[in-house]
């Protein structure tokens, strides 16, 4: 398992990964989840992959074989990202019906996704979860953030913090925290984590980082969420129960 998101606001964009990947409890590995292939002034092309890993290496060997074609189409030719969502579509197809049968047949799951953001020079920037159909849809000002992967346990942050004008800076704390959240509840999530941030018209990626276990600031984030949620927890008033029997109030509350 692993966890990927990316937030779109008024501002730009950002892009988050973990890099853990397990099959099973006693083989766990470390594979990087998040992928630039950006064309500096021209077009920003951020990929983030999650399931069967085989499935998504080939899937980027098929887009990296392209891109030395230079007469195929490719991450580079396409005019539109919504051409680029569905180009990674066909290529997540067109592996599957190659090694979904033999995967089937030995029970193993051969499901996959991908995040795809950036922007291309003449548009906006755009935020696509590409499934493992082939098929996409697009982040919007009213849902401004797509997950793949384990997103239950980072989900809540997302849904009460973002909105499509949180600045980009609010925004890649939002995506660390998400990420944190979800590895403090599942082991199958975890550092590396990479995050990138990008502004709109700006067609090059110059924020970018890399934090493995232990880093200081992932540690301090940490410590400082779990004493706010405590503290606003404890600041919660207490609930105003409707007494149906005559048990003494005093004695539920001992």
């Amino acid at each position: 398992m692993t966890y990927c998101l990316g937030i779109i606001t008024r501002f730009g964009l950002v892009m988050a990964a973990d890099s853990r990947t397990n099959a099973g409890v006693d083989y766990v590995s470390t594979y990087q989840k998040l992928f630039d292939f950006s064309v500096p002034e021209e077009r920003v092309i951020l990929i983030c992959t999650s399931g069967n890993l085989s499935i998504t290496q080939g899937v980027l060997t098929e887009v990296q074989r392209d891109l030395r074609q230079p007469e195929s189409s490719n991450l580079h030719t396409f005019p539109h990202l919504y051409d680029v969502a569905r180009y990674l579509g066909s290529k997540i197809r067109y592996i599957q019906e190659q090694d979904r049968p033999w995967l089937e047949k030995d029970g193993i799951d051969a499901q996959c996704s991908l995040l795809l953001g950036g922007q291309i020079r003449g548009e906006e920037p755009a935020l696509f979860l590409i499934y493992s159909q082939g098929n996409c849809i697009q982040a919007t000002p009213e849902t401004p953030f797509l997950q793949v992967g384990e997103t239950k346990y980072g989900k809540p942050i997302l849904d009460r913090t973002l909105s499509y004008e949180t600045s980009l800076a609010d925004a890649a704390k939002c995506a660390l925290l998400s990420i944190d959240s979800t590895m403090k509840s599942n082991i199958s999530v975890g550092p590396p984590i990479d995050l990138v941030m990008v502004q709109a018209d700006q067609f090059k990626v110059t924020h970018r980082l890399r934090l493995r276990t232990g880093d200081p600031y992932l540690a301090k984030m940490r410590k400082l969420w779990e004493s706010a949620l405590k503290q606003a927890f404890d600041q919660m008033p207490p609930i105003e129960w409707d007494y149906s029997d005559p048990v003494d109030q005093e004695e539920l509350l001992d």
